[in-house]
């Protein structure tokens, strides 16, 4: 059986990687990924401490983020190209709403 300690490195690596993503890329699809990549290794942590408790608490918690990252996918999604059809761009440093 697998360390319970090898699944919580994993899920430390890939937040970081998407804290990372999210800060250096400036194109909306991939903040946007980025921040699903953070999501998912919140999921892993849940799961993996779940596994090692023996209880199903996070479980049903990974259930309620797996909700929540859904609705903020199509939420997300929807503002993306709406953005992309008024500005004919996906980069963020082009989304400043002070201008006009």
């Amino acid at each position: 059986m697998i360390p319970v300690s090898y699944f919580f490195v994993l899920s430390l690596v890939l937040f970081v990687l998407g804290i990372a993503a999210f800060f250096i890329r400036r194109d909306l699809i991939t903040m946007f990924l980025a921040v699903e990549v953070m999501l998912n290794a919140a999921n892993l942590a849940f799961v993996s401490l779940a596994r090692s408790a023996g209880s199903t608490a996070g479980q049903v918690i990974v259930f309620f983020i797996i909700t929540v990252a859904a609705a903020e996918a199509a939420v997300g999604l929807a503002i993306i190209l709406l953005v992309f059809r008024q500005k004919k761009s996906i980069k963020a440093e082009d989304m400043n709403l002070m201008k006009g």
